[in-house]
């Protein structure tokens, strides 16, 4: 279906297991590139929804000057937000319970921010999706954080594994967002690229 792009070498600017699998079942060949140490860090006026979309195109400039004729780089952020708070990855289990108990019972929001860059084109866009979740126990949280490990994970939390499972009554938008690549929207716009 992207019959265009063939002569094009696609890069996947990420660490996470996820996003390439969400990627690869595009059904597109690419490549993982990632890029040490970049920074992630965003300006505290920026409003929360902004952030993701920040944090991606950051990415984007740190890729642009390792890049070659033909190559497109797909970068993203993803992050929750509850009220007006940024919730990124924890840095410990005592935070991912603090997240997890701040979540429960509620609807937040999960914003993807995606960069597609090519040598002389970019296209950046961010998608966001309603999460809401039961009120899950303080023994529920404790048994995810404890046999999950949620660190690497934005909210502290994969909607794929055990509390997506037990804990999530609503969903209001893209589910492959909230595991980290609106996939949909990047078929569209590779397509349009």
């Amino acid at each position: 279906m992207l019959d265009d792009l063939k002569s094009k070498k696609i890069i996947l600017a990420s660490n996470s297991p996820r996003r390439r699998e969400l990627l690869g079942g595009l059904g597109i060949e690419f490549e993982v590139r990632v890029l040490p140490d970049i920074d992630e860090a965003y300006p505290d006026n920026l409003p929360a929804s902004e952030v993701a979309l920040y944090i991606a195109r950051e990415k984007a400039v740190a890729y642009k000057g390792t890049m070659s004729a033909g190559e497109i780089v797909i970068t993203a952020d993803t992050v929750v937000i509850h009220g007006d708070r940024v919730l990124g990855k924890p840095v410990d289990d005592a935070e991912a319970v603090a997240m997890l108990s701040e979540l429960r019972g509620c609807t937040h929001q999960v914003i993807t921010g995606v960069c597609i860059t090519g040598i002389d084109r970019q296209t950046a866009f961010s998608v966001t999706t309603d999460v809401t979740f039961r009120d899950i126990s303080d023994e529920e949280i404790s048994y995810y954080v404890n046999n999950y490990h949620p660190l690497d994970k934005a909210g502290a939390y994969g909607i794929q594994e055990w509390i997506g499972y037990i804990g999530v009554t609503k969903l209001e938008g893209s589910y492959y967002n909230v595991m980290g690549l609106p996939v949909q929207r990047i078929y569209n716009e590779l397509k349009r690229f």
